[in-house]
């Protein structure tokens, strides 16, 4: 089986890898690095397809240096025990390692020791958040390199350099195709390269045109694991972008999470945001999302991106206040710290004394509800940005006036 494109185009230097100029180039760290024949054990980490591989391979055969491959999840506990023999015979090995966030701790022990002494130095790739996902004990040993999104021109470069390989010979593609592939690349160039090999030989004259590409795929590919880092970013970022009330951003999130299908996670957090970020000052807010999850429900994608764009439209636009959320975190806050004194006896279950306020007018009558050592106790403080809320500081300040006249008598 003949290798991809994208692997025959992988950089044997870090002279010949695309973008990363933070950390490749003149005065850069990991060239600097090359340059004076150092090499201590990292992690690289970020999106697949900007070029971690890429980066750990060309290091290594720069420095001309013997090494191995493994995959953490792949390759066996025997796999390892093969590699430190191997750094113990060749006194030293760089070990390059994929999805290392999902070393397990029987190949973490086995490995910490030899990390530790030096006998073999780990490049550690891997596309989740290090400081989350990869055991302390690892982490500590290395030095953490965060690898950035490739531009639209980064993913140019790397296309114009692909249709000079002799397995394109004879390509004919403009300049705009070169430019639409790169669009809607999502800042993978190994995506990009993939999708160029396969136009290149779904053609009989080599003529690679707009039209060709897009009926190969027409979608732009985005980072977007429901299981990783990049679900939890665009969903946070969805969040945040209707707290802040902006409302272009919001729908933005929202299509990303539509076109990964996950109808689940917009339900939940659309039902999350109507409590925790527009609570009270705007409740009815809480039965409208209800009604439009419903929809949803009923109608299936794609026709659910209508009830689901209209409420997310009212939800960045609403009042927001967040008083409902801090109230009851001020009073969890007492419970968890034992602030909880006995119930007053004439609201317990015998309810000894009790007045019961429907007798009494406007439903009104003091008596002490808070324990003893919360008297006087303010949990809900409203905020008055909404009408909904001031309406609601009015009747509490008339309630605590008719308190203290009554305390007063």
């Amino acid at each position: 089986m003949e290798k991809p494109l994208a692997i025959k185009l992988a950089p044997n230097s870090l002279k010949e890898v695309i973008g990363q100029t933070h950390l490749i180039g003149k005065d850069k760290i990991l060239s600097n690095l090359i340059s004076n024949n150092k090499l201590p054990s990292i992690i690289l980490y970020g999106r697949p397809g900007i070029g971690k591989t890429s980066i750990a391979n060309a290091m290594v055969k720069d420095l001309g240096i013997r090494y191995r491959s493994l995959n953490a999840t792949i390759n066996n506990k025997q796999d390892f025990d093969i590699v430190v023999e191997e750094a113990k015979m060749y006194d030293g090995i760089v070990l390059v390692m994929d999805e290392i966030h999902r070393l397990n701790k029987d190949k973490q022990d086995l490995l910490l020791p030899q990390i530790e002494s030096g006998l073999i130095t780990l490049i550690g790739m891997t596309t989740s958040n290090p400081y989350h996902k990869i055991n302390p004990a690892i982490r500590s040993r290395c030095h953490i390199f965060e690898l950035i999104p490739l531009e639209v021109e980064d993913i140019i470069i790397g296309l114009k350099r692909a249709i000079k390989h002799p397995d394109l010979e004879g390509i004919e593609i403009a300049k705009d195709t070169i430019k639409y592939i790169a669009s809607i690349a999502g800042n993978d160039l190994r995506y990009a390269y993939n999708l160029l090999e396969a136009a290149f030989f779904s053609t009989k004259d080599q003529k690679v045109t707009l039209e060709v590409v897009k009926s190969i795929n027409s979608k732009p590919a985005f980072f977007h694991d429901k299981n990783e880092d990049g679900h939890y970013d665009v969903l946070s970022a969805f969040q945040k972008s209707i707290r802040g009330s902006d409302v272009d951003a919001s729908l933005h999130y929202l299509a990303r999470l539509l076109e990964a299908g996950d109808l689940d996670s917009i339900y939940r957090r659309m039902s999350v945001i109507c409590y925790e970020d527009i609570g009270l000052a705007n409740p009815a807010m809480g039965p409208k999302v209800y009604a439009a999850i419903q929809a949803s429900e009923l109608v299936g994608l794609p026709e659910a991106i209508i009830p689901l764009s209209e409420v997310i439209i009212e939800l960045a636009l609403s009042p927001k206040s967040n008083s409902a959320c801090l109230a009851i975190n001020k009073a969890l806050e007492d419970v968890r710290t034992g602030r909880c004194d006995k119930v007053p006896k004439h609201i317990n279950s015998a309810a000894f004394g009790y007045k019961y306020p429907h007798d009494y007018p406007d439903n009104f009558v003091e008596q002490q509800y808070l324990p003893d050592n919360l008297i006087n106790k303010k949990y809900y403080i409203p905020k008055t940005s909404s009408q909904n809320e001031r309406l609601l500081k009015e009747i509490r300040e008339k309630l605590d006036k008719l308190r203290n006249t009554t305390k007063r008598l």
